[in-house]
């Protein structure tokens, strides 16, 4: 009796090339991180070779996300975020909104729409806070000043964005997208 595997062919694949091109990039000095993107460009639909399930793929990254937004929680409190609300708030709010326009400014340059324009925009205001925690952690900044603001500001653009992102599907007919 035959079985089809592919959430273990997935899994193997995309360790396995974590694994090594994680090492590969640790090995000449650069982050693990960029070899773990590698791996996963390798694996995708785009090259040749092994093609992981995609949409199993697609709800293992949506897995992986709710982990690591869990570990950037576990750094972090609503006391710390409030101790720094002062910068971190208008500063994330007003580095948002500039990077939205400039992003939708840029897309109403090439042609794109309103939509279009405003979700090009949106993706180009936020910055990883996972990365971000990695860099503090590995220089043994997260318990200074600037880290817990670095981290509050990354906090703010992350709420900001899960607004962001269950507002446009409400705003999809506005901007000129489908609902």
């Amino acid at each position: 009796m035959p079985h089809d595997t592919p959430l273990i062919a997935t899994i193997v694949a995309g360790l396995g090339l974590a694994f090594v091109f994680g090492a590969l990039a640790n090995r000449f000095r650069i982050p693990p991180l960029v070899g773990y993107l590698v791996a996963g460009v390798l694996v995708g639909p785009n090259t040749p070779g092994f093609v992981a399930d995609a949409g199993l793929a697609n709800e293992l990254a949506e897995i992986g996300v709710i982990l690591l937004m869990f570990g950037v929680g576990l750094h972090f409190s609503l006391k710390d975020l409030l101790s720094v609300r002062a910068i971190a708030v208008p500063g994330a709010i007003v580095q948002i909104g500039f990077a939205t326009a400039l992003g939708a400014g840029l897309a109403w340059m090439l042609g794109w729409s309103m939509g279009a324009g405003l979700v090009f925009g949106l993706a180009l205001s936020v910055a990883s806070t996972v990365v971000l925690l990695r860099a503090l952690q590995e220089r043994r900044l997260i318990e200074t000043e600037r880290g817990r603001i670095a981290v509050g500001w990354l906090i703010v653009e992350d709420l900001a964005m899960v607004l962001a992102l269950v507002l446009l599907p409400a705003l999809a007919g506005v901007l000129g997208g489908q609902q």
